[in-house]
């Protein structure tokens, strides 16, 4: 990734859910993020989108110029205009440019991303699963993130969210793909960023419990034969003791 300097600018329209607690103090119950908007001259490229306790709603694709719900069934709830989001963009474009040019302000310390990487559910070998890159602590919000399998890229099953932005104003974004598990696979989440010297690795592979070796096998299986028997020996006792004290003739008295 060819790394140069980008000016960001960006606006967000905040609005908080509040009730009260002990009548005195005010906690946030949910926290909604709406229209935050993202102009950058590295590309040049933009963002649109609103959020909910975190969770990203949806986004404007400003090439397609068309609004991408997170969840289909949104899109038969609700409904957005694109062109709000692209007259934003526009005017943004307009406050960098200007900034670019009058502006004699220092630029801003990149930030070191923090990565994790790990799987949506446990891992069984040939059921299908999902791997997690979630890339934390991102300033500047631009970033590659790749996935490899044997150290070769992989775009089939791959997608991710938007820049999603955080109290401090940094970012966090997370990346998905889709997989099959095999002992033969191993994965790294590669992340390229501005605040890296050098491109960042975050390795997984599928952590299979050791096969049972013979032996153990043959010991299980002993046991488990022996606990059988024991338990069909205890049981036939019990029967014919319960037989013989339910029996008339050993409680006839003489005739």
């Amino acid at each position: 990734m060819v790394l140069n300097r980008a000016l960001i600018l960006g606006t967000l329209a905040l609005t908080t859910m509040m009730s009260p607690s002990g009548g005195e103090d005010i906690v946030a119950d949910h926290v909604g993020i709406y229209g935050v908007n993202i102009y950058q001259s590295y590309g040049p490229s933009g963002q649109f989108t609103h959020e909910f306790d975190g969770d990203e709603q949806f986004y404007v694709d400003l090439e397609k110029k068309e609004t991408v719900w997170k969840l289909p069934l949104f899109s038969r709830m609700l409904s957005f205009d694109p062109q709000f989001a692209l007259r934003n963009i526009a005017i943004m474009k307009l406050h960098v440019d200007f900034l670019t040019k009058f502006s004699n302000s220092t630029a801003a310390t990149n930030k070191v991303p923090e990565v994790t990487v790990f799987s949506k559910s446990p891992v069984m070998l040939g059921q299908p699963n999902t791997l997690i890159c979630h890339v934390d602590n991102i300033f500047p919000p631009v970033i590659n993130i790749t996935w490899l399998r044997n150290g070769h890229s992989v775009t089939e099953g791959v997608s991710e969210t938007s820049f999603l932005i955080k109290s401090d104003y940094s970012f966090l974004k997370i990346k998905y793909l889709t997989f099959l598990p095999s002992d033969d696979d191993i994965y790294d989440c590669k992340v390229e960023h501005w605040g890296l010297d050098e491109p960042l690795l975050k390795h997984w592979e599928p952590e299979i419990p050791a096969p049972m070796s013979e032996l153990t096998e043959t010991v299980v299986c002993t046991l488990g034969l022996t606990v059988g028997l024991v338990g069909i020996m205890v049981g036939t006792i019990f029967i014919i003791q319960g037989l013989r004290s339910g029996d008339p003739s050993r409680h006839q008295g003489p005739l």
